[in-house]
């Protein structure tokens, strides 16, 4: 007798369990999201990947094969997606945030340094050097030449 009491308690116990994971909201969404598996599997499967490559190698030998490193890498952004997934996050775009946030800038200087003279000069002060103003005088003279012609008549000076 029991030993029937301890197969229904037994029982119950995998009943109970069965209705808590059916209610269980990860368990649903792993069962319905197929992406969610597809990420799972690639994960694992990379993660395998990369530990049959490792050979028995020691972890500084085996993270500077390039394919472990890729398999790893691979793994590790599966798991984040199928995290992400689990969690129910949307996949967020930063990198056409940033793409915008640069044009905007990028223009925004562009029309300061159209519009002011002033940021003009600082800018090119700070790029090419400050700009020095002189005046050319020449240390010598040129000496008068004896071919020297006429403007007026194309002949030589001193001849008729």
């Amino acid at each position: 007798m029991a030993s029937k009491k301890k197969a229904a308690k037994a029982g119950a116990g995998a009943v109970a369990a069965g209705q808590a994971v059916r209610s269980n909201a990860y368990v649903q969404r792993l069962i319905e999201d197929e992406e969610l598996r597809a990420n799972l599997r690639t994960a694992f499967d990379s993660a395998k990947r990369a530990y049959g490559r490792m050979n028995g190698k020691g972890p500084t030998k085996a993270l500077e094969d390039k394919k472990v490193q890729r398999e790893l890498r691979e793994a590790a952004t599966s798991l984040r997606e199928a995290a992400d997934g689990l969690r129910g996050a949307k996949k967020k775009k930063k990198g056409r945030r940033r793409g915008r946030l640069l044009v905007l800038g990028v223009v925004g200087g562009v029309l300061a340094l159209a519009l002011s003279e002033g940021l003009r000069k600082k800018v090119l002060d700070a790029l090419f050097g400050a700009e020095e103003e002189f005046e050319y005088t020449a240390s010598t003279t040129p000496e008068p030449s004896s071919n020297a012609t006429s403007p007026s008549s194309g002949q030589p000076v001193g001849t008729t």
